[in-house]
């Protein structure tokens, strides 16, 4: 009997289900938020409203095209956390309330350990142990991944995420939401070293990326005072500086962090993983280092179901079920 998987993520602004038979995913069905782009960020209560609105249909379509009928379903996962917690509450209650209708078991997913199994969809995928860099808007981290299910984060951000620095950036500058997408854009075209930024250092394998936001803050303000249009006449060469320094950080711990554990096989994971300017960064460290390196395709970086429903059927073969009584959890931790 085939194992078949509904799998529900409401952790941001992002609504998607998506259908996974015996491992093999049938859909990846999305749902974007648009109210936020007017705010310049997530507004936590209309994110949650949008999910309310866009998540019957979403989960319908899935069903659907999956070719599967729900009664074939032999379990639901959904997004546990971390998350925004109303956004979280939406996924969670509807999995609830789907999975006793049907008398079929409930499996809750870390977000961050799914982005990380986000690997797993395609092939080539990464040979165990491997390091695998996760950065987004809310989190940056290096984790050693022993298995599927086994994970330690070595090293992560003591204050702000690599994310926030990029949207940070976009959002000084002036640049629509969501904004690293647009850093990276205008990155494409600009001189990496026209501007120098200050690079952190923090001990061990830690990041901190509120200094640099800070700089660029400072940089920005005293630019315009001299030049009103600084910016308009300098936006790809501040973009591709800002992008350099924080990719520069990143790849400083990774490539300790390689050395420290003696692995070559490296991936990343995230919304920032689909960074242009950060992939072919990679690709080049794996010629210069002889490093193995794992990309997902641009569909499983940013938030999506496929990757919860990847990590559900990881779960599903170890049994590892919930019961109704669970309840959403903003932080969440990996390994935990």
């Amino acid at each position: 009997m085939k194992i078949n998987i509904l799998a529900i993520e409401s952790s941001c602004d992002e609504t998607s289900a998506s259908v996974i038979s015996d491992g093999k995913i049938l859909n990846n069905i999305v749902a974007t938020q648009s109210v936020h782009e007017k705010y310049g960020g997530v507004v936590p209560e209309l994110a949650s409203r949008a999910h309310q609105q866009h998540l019957v249909p979403v989960i319908q379509e899935a069903i659907k095209t999956s070719g599967l009928d729900k009664k074939e379903l032999s379990a639901v996962a959904f997004t546990r956390g971390p998350g925004l917690m109303g956004s979280l509450l939406v996924g969670v209650s509807f999995a609830k309330a789907f999975a006793y209708s049907l008398g079929i078991p409930m499996i809750e997913v870390n977000h961050m350990e799914a982005h990380i199994l986000a690997h797993f969809i395609d092939h080539p995928a990464p040979l165990f142990p491997f390091i695998c860099l996760t950065v987004s808007g809310g989190h940056t981290q290096l984790v050693l991944v022993k298995s599927h299910l086994e994970m330690e984060v070595i090293g992560e951000t003591l204050d702000d995420a690599v994310g926030e620095a990029f949207d940070k950036t976009a959002k000084l500058m002036g640049l629509p939401y969501p904004g690293g997408p647009m850093i990276d854009k205008f990155a494409l075209n600009g001189d990496p070293k026209a501007y120098s930024f200050p690079l952190s250092d923090m001990p061990d394998l830690n990041y901190s990326f509120s200094g640099i936001k800070t700089a660029v803050l400072y940089f920005l303000r005293d630019r315009l005072k001299e030049n009103a249009t600084f910016i308009d006449d300098n936006k790809n060469d501040i973009c591709a500086s800002v992008q350099y320094t924080l990719i520069k950080m990143l790849m400083q711990k990774l490539k300790k962090a390689a050395k420290i554990h003696r692995i070559n096989e490296i991936a990343i994971a995230g919304g920032v993983s689909a960074n242009l300017g950060l992939r072919a960064e990679l690709e080049k460290l794996s010629s210069e280092l002889g490093w193995k390196v794992y990309i997902p395709s641009f569909e499983y970086c940013t938030d999506n179901a496929a990757m919860i429903a990847m990590a559900a059927h990881f779960k599903f073969l170890n049994q590892e079920f919930c019961g109704l009584d669970i309840s959403p959890l903003a932080k969440m931790k990996i390994g935990k």
